[in-house]
């Protein structure tokens, strides 16, 4: 599982798309969510707009769709496209500007509401965001300043992370 992207980012965070479970053997299903609660690819599109005034290549951006995905299967040209192969999963590889997100549904989803893409990081590798299917939650990795910033933002629902200690996960 693929959860904060690449090592060797100063800070990481969790953007949490629902509340971390309360107690043990909690199923997301119990989790308890507002009816107007955004989207985890509504969340994911506010986190990278604040993401961008941390790279120099807004333009050139890079985004991975998950072939697994029910809801977004991958179209024809982007299955003959290049291919991301990490252990036990492969993604289209799409490249485009950062603002592409603001599509997502549209251009992937043929506009219904559809999962965030599995990964997306600028050219300059300045950050990544990294969203598996299993976690409740995206990780991100960047500077120390980006990572205050979206931990800063009163309608995001982000917590410092530690790659490399557990993280909270419903069953």
């Amino acid at each position: 599982m693929i959860t904060f992207g690449p090592a060797g980012f100063e800070a990481y965070a969790r953007l949490r798309f629902i509340p971390d479970p309360t107690g043990p053997g909690q199923s997301e299903t119990d989790a308890d969510v507002p009816t107007e609660h955004p989207s985890d690819v509504e969340q994911t599109r506010r986190a990278l707009r604040l993401l961008a005034a941390f790279t120099s290549t807004p333009q050139e951006c890079y985004f991975c769709l998950w072939e697994g995905y029910s809801d977004a299967p991958l179209p024809p040209q982007v299955q003959r496209g290049p291919l991301v192969e990490l252990p036990h999963r492969r993604y289209a590889l799409l490249r485009g500007a950062l603002g592409d997100i603001d599509a997502w549904e549209t251009d992937l989803g043929a506009g219904q509401n559809i999962a965030p893409p599995a990964f997306v990081w600028p050219a300059d590798h300045r950050w990544c965001l990294a969203s598996d299917v299993d976690p409740h939650w995206a990780g991100i990795g960047a500077e120390q300043a980006a990572i205050d910033a979206l931990l800063a933002d009163s309608q995001l629902d982000v917590v410092p992370a530690n790659p490399q200690g557990s993280q909270p996960q419903y069953r």
